[in-house]
């Protein structure tokens, strides 16, 4: 692998995290919706990785497969004064867990802090590898 391949690497997993950041923001913004723009309770939504070919020498990145509905079930509250209550009076709220999607945030974040790093030392290497010719 070519150290200049390190550069499409990070960068294809920078790309990922920052989806899967958009992601976790749009979960914990609706965390307590009970109403989406389709009428329903908001799901929350995963992100899906694949490994994909970044170069010609094969060195492999991720790239986001898809963005998926969370399938478990969603959180029913007894309030027979909210408005969206049914006639038994629960509310059917979003099936976003706020623990899990702050980490879900601080992964995605360090993740996408670590190929910030990985393409800094690596231009710093490239650099250090110029001076030595002079």
């Amino acid at each position: 692998m070519s150290l200049f391949s390190v550069f499409n690497v990070a960068g294809s997993s920078m790309a990922a995290q920052s989806q899967r950041l958009n992601v976790v923001a749009s979960n914990l913004a609706n965390a307590d919706s009970a109403t989406s723009s389709t009428g329903e309770a908001y799901r929350s939504r995963q992100v899906v990785f694949r490994t994909i070919d970044v170069t010609a020498d094969k060195a492999k990145g991720v790239k986001v497969a898809g963005v998926v509905n969370d399938p478990s079930p969603m959180r029913v509250v007894y309030d027979p004064k909210h408005p969206m209550a049914n006639e038994k009076g629960y509310v059917t709220l979003p099936n976003v867990n706020v623990v899990d999607e702050m980490v879900n945030m601080m992964s995605a974040s360090r993740s996408y802090q670590n190929s910030v790093d990985m393409m800094n030392v690596t231009k710093t290497l490239l650099q250090k590898a110029l001076t030595i010719g002079q």
